[in-house]
C-alpha cells in the first residue's frame, strides 16, 4: 500500500508541474506537437527513474551526517565510526546535478542514434534536460522527504516522470485542438496556455481526496468514538455525584 499510494500521489496530487510548476520552460516549449511532446516525456521519465535512484544511494551512503561509517565497516553502529562526524550534504547540488548531466547525455546519445527526426524536433531542449527544474526537484524532494528504502525512491522517480509525461502530452494534445478554435486574440499562444494549465491544475489537486478521504473518515470516526466515551464518563461522574450528594444529605438528616 505504501507503494501504491506514493505511485498516485507522485502523478497526481504532488505533480511535477500541477503541484508545483516545475519544468515549465519545457513543458511550454516543447507542447506544440503531441509527438515531441511523447518522446520528451519519455526521456524524462527515464532520467527521473534512474537519477533519483542513484541519487538515493549518494544521499544515503555518502552525502548524509555519519553516512561514511560504511568506510571502516560500523555501518550498524555509525556513532562508533571515525566518519561519524563528517557532513557532505553541502555537495548535494554538485552530486545530483552531475548525476543528471551523466544520464542525460546517455539519453541525448541514444535518441540521435535511434530517432534522428524525434533528436531534430526536440533541438535544444533534449540537453536542457540535465538543467530541467523538474528533474532536480524529484532527488531533492527524495532527499527532503527522507524516503526510506532503494525501491521507494526507484518507485517515486518512475511516478514522477510519468506525472509529468501526462501533463505535457494533455497539454500538447489540447494545444494541436485550440489551433483550430476561436480563441480570443490577446489570449492566443502562451496566454490560453497557461490558463488551461491552471484550470488543469485544479483538476489535478482533486485527486487529492482519493489519497486522503479515507483517513479523514477514520479520523472522523475516532473523534466521535472519543466524544461518545467522554460522554459516558461525564454521565457515570454525575450519578455518581448525585449519590454521594444524597448520601451527604441522608447523613446531615440523620
Amino acid at each position: 500500500m505504501e507503494h501504491l499510494e506514493l505511485f498516485f500521489k507522485s502523478i497526481f496530487v504532488d505533480n511535477m508541474v500541477f503541484a508545483y510548476f516545475l519544468g515549465m520552460c519545457s513543458y511550454l516549449a516543447v507542447s506544440k506537437k503531441v509527438s515531441t511532446a511523447v518522446g520528451l516525456g519519455a526521456a524524462v521519465i527515464f532520467v527521473l527513474t534512474v537519477t533519483v535512484p542513484l541519487n538515493w544511494f549518494l544521499d544515503q551512503y555518502i552525502l548524509q551526517p555519519g553516512a561514511l561509517a560504511w568506510l571502516d565497516g560500523n555501518s550498524a553502529t555509525p556513532e562508533q565510526s571515525a566518519y561519524y562526524t563528517y557532513d557532505l550534504s553541502f555537495l548535494s547540488f554538485i552530486l545530483f546535478i552531475a548525476t543528471i548531466a551523466t544520464m542525460v547525455q546517455l539519453v541525448e546519445i541514444v535518441v540521435e542514434k535511434f530517432s534522428p527526426a524525434l533528436y531534430n524536433s526536440l533541438g535544444i531542449f533534449l540537453p536542457l534536460i540535465a538543467v530541467n527544474c523538474a528533474i532536480l526537484g524529484g532527488s531533492l524532494f527524495m532527499q527532503s522527504r527522507e524516503i526510506e528504502t532503494f525501491t521507494l525512491a526507484l518507485n517515486y522517480g518512475f511516478s514522477s516522470g510519468i506525472g509529468w509525461f501526462l501533463a505535457i502530452v494533455a497539454i500538447a494534445a489540447i494545444r494541436e485542438k485550440i489551433r483550430y478554435s476561436n480563441v480570443p486574440a490577446p489570449l492566443r499562444g502562451l496566454g490560453i496556455t497557461f490558463i488551461i494549465t491552471g484550470l488543469m491544475a485544479i483538476g489535478f489537486m482533486s485527486f487529492g481526496g482519493m489519497l486522503t478521504g479515507g483517513d479523514d473518515e477514520a479520523a472522523d470516526e475516532s473523534k466521535v468514538e472519543t466524544a461518545l466515551d467522554l460522554e459516558e464518563s461525564f454521565e457515570k461522574e454525575i450519578e455518581e455525584a448525585k449519590e454521594t450528594a444524597l448520601l451527604e444529605v441522608s447523613e446531615i438528616k440523620n
